[in-house]
């Protein structure tokens, strides 16, 4: 247990971790009961179902928490918004070193099934009217998510665009405030127009949108093809290949906890232990 447990969680996304996870009393009162599981055990068995896609009561009794435990603080830790919170704080981990590249941003989506329904699905014109979600994502000029947001399948991605850029949180930077805004966004025919176009030059961000009708849909772009390499990250947390949660909440978690570990993955294991002192 203790090999897959720090692969799952190395020393450097714990450390990181224990800085917005609210406080998880580890022993009960005197009085006698059950020794509480860590945090650390169910961080690790948290990540496992996310990257793997078992069901929680298919949880190998290898952790230091039983899935009752472990889905039990999933919906905890969902409802203090620990995984978006996560996902922020390794963003300023990049900021903090220049390592964000706002000069040309990319926007997305992506849409997946909804086996067992749920608040923020609906018919998928893509997969013959059946329920699904949609994820939303704007990514760096590397591929890095700076947001996600979810939705019902039959959401017109042009309607995802002002709430993802707006959605940006402040990020640190090396120098200088923090930092919100790309300085050029790129996207696909599903934004393609008129009033996307002024409402970005209204917040000073240039644009570079595919036209309809105009330019062929077999060519992904320059820029644009970093996002949909950012998709296929998402699809290797085995969870997001299908919305198995009936809430939008835990849905919305899951897709969390995939871009804190996309971005865990690209920051260099030696950069974290200055950052956190």
């Amino acid at each position: 247990m203790a090999k897959l447990a720090e692969r799952l969680v190395p020393d450097e996304l714990w450390v990181l971790f224990r800085r917005v996870v609210p406080p998880t009393e580890v022993i009960r009162p005197q009085g006698g009961g059950r020794r509480l599981a860590g945090d650390c055990g169910a961080l690790a068995a948290i990540i496992f179902v996310a990257t793997s896609g078992c069901t929680w009561r298919q949880l190998p009794p290898v952790f230091d928490s039983s899935w009752q435990t472990a889905c039990r603080r999933f919906a905890q830790w969902s409802r203090a918004r620990v995984w978006a919170r996560l996902h922020r704080v390794i963003l300023d981990e990049f900021g903090a070193r220049g390592e964000l590249d706002w000069s040309r941003c990319a926007i997305d989506s992506v849409s997946l099934r909804a086996t067992k329904g749920g608040s923020l699905t609906g018919p998928n014109p893509t997969d013959r009217g059946k329920l699904g979600s949609k994820i939303h994502l704007i990514t760096d000029r590397n591929g890095l998510p700076l947001f996600l947001g979810i939705s019902g399948a039959n959401l017109h991605d042009g309607q995802g665009l002002e709430p993802l850029v707006r959605g940006i949180p402040p990020i640190r930077s090396c120098r200088g405030p923090r930092r919100r805004r790309p300085t050029k966004l790129h996207a696909d025919k599903g934004y393609d127009y008129n009033h996307l176009r002024r409402w970005l030059r209204g917040r000073g961000i240039r644009h570079r949108i595919a036209r309809k009708c105009i330019e062929s849909s077999q060519r992904l772009g320059r820029h644009r093809w970093v996002v949909e390499r950012t998709v296929s990250w998402l699809a290797g947390c085995r969870r997001l290949r299908r919305r198995y949660e009936r809430k939008a909440e835990h849905f919305l978690a899951s897709v969390g906890i995939a871009a804190a570990l996309i971005c865990h993955r690209r920051l260099p294991a030696d950069d974290v232990p200055a950052a956190a002192q």
